[in-house]
């Protein structure tokens, strides 16, 4: 690795750790249902990265995995029952919960599902109806 930033994280019990390194591809906001079940909340943080930026350092031996459908395979620790990651293999990119990257500078650009949201969050970013267009969505925007 050269100069490229690395962040570690974990899951709730340590039993599984990883790092992530570089740049994310993207930060911010998810609204879907399947999202806000999965992260028992009203909305989930994301960060988005190439597979090749993340390493799982400890525990691969530990992860389960779930795949309520084909486009998303998501990851957690069996000891704890932690989130970790979800993969998406049609976007070529993996959604590493910004929650469980302490040293992250999480600074989100986007709101994505809002047509979705139950949390309506006034903080003057883009709130996409569902999904970029270069990510297989419509690309519109809704007012905040």
């Amino acid at each position: 690795m050269s100069n490229k930033e690395l962040y570690k994280g974990s899951c709730f019990c340590g039993a599984v750790e990883f790092t992530v390194s570089g740049e994310p591809a993207g930060m911010g906001y998810c609204h879907c249902d399947s999202c806000r079940h999965w992260s028992a909340g009203p909305v989930n943080a994301f960060t988005l990265w190439s597979p090749e930026a993340v390493k799982i350092t400890q525990g691969a031996d530990n992860i389960g995995t779930y795949n309520k459908t084909p486009q998303s395979s998501r990851k957690w620790c069996k000891t704890c029952g932690g989130h970790l990651l979800t993969e998406h293999p049609e976007m070529g990119l993996i959604d590493v919960y910004a929650a469980v990257l302490p040293q992250l500078p999480f600074q989100p650009g986007v709101h994505v599902n809002y047509q979705e949201s139950v949390l309506h969050v006034r903080d003057g970013l883009p709130k996409m109806k569902d999904m970029p267009e270069e990510m297989g969505g419509s690309g519109d925007t809704l007012a905040e």
